[in-house]
């Protein structure tokens, strides 16, 4: 084979369709866009409209709410993440396991506002974690191996009610 009969393979490469360019082409004239007016024309087009009538979007009624101010953005590790990171010899189990060190070890990518640990998988060694949050069922799992979960999530003070 020589450097001038290589080629991709049949139907690799595509020619552009050049629309606007006469009614031979089969894209002349409206160049696909169809007839006159709002959708014809380059630019903006209004979203959801329909003819008038009012939009599904605003004839649904609104639920839930969504706490996009204060919202945590926080990153779930399961157990056995760590167990695994530990049998790889990435994580110290004698140390405290945090953030930090997840990043470090390469369990998670990035710290974002904190870590809430899962209870998905198993773990046999003793570690100490140092973690935003925790499920019932990881900090249960981790006491029986000995180990312990320190939560840094600032606990919700009761409010005080005028007697």
């Amino acid at each position: 084979m020589k450097l001038h009969e290589l080629a991709g393979r049949p139907g690799a490469r595509k020619k552009r369709m050049r629309i606007g360019r006469g009614i031979g082409s089969g894209m002349g004239k409206t160049g696909g866009r169809g007839g006159k007016g709002q959708t014809a024309r380059s630019g903006a087009r209004i979203k959801g409209f329909e003819g008038g009538q009012m939009p599904l979007h605003r004839r649904l009624p609104k639920r839930g709410f969504k706490n996009t101010a204060f919202a945590k953005k926080l990153n779930e590790v399961n157990l056995g993440r760590i167990q695994a990171a530990i049998d790889a010899k990435l994580l110290d189990p004698a140390g405290k396991i945090d953030a930090a060190a997840l990043v470090k070890a390469g369990v998670l990518r990035r710290a974002k506002d904190g870590v809430r640990l899962l209870g998905a998988g198993e773990i046999k060694a003793k570690v100490t974690l140092s973690v935003y949050g925790a499920s019932k069922s990881a900090v249960a799992a981790v006491e029986k191996a000995g180990g312990s979960v320190e939560i840094l999530a600032p606990k919700a003070e009761p409010s005080e009610q005028a007697a």
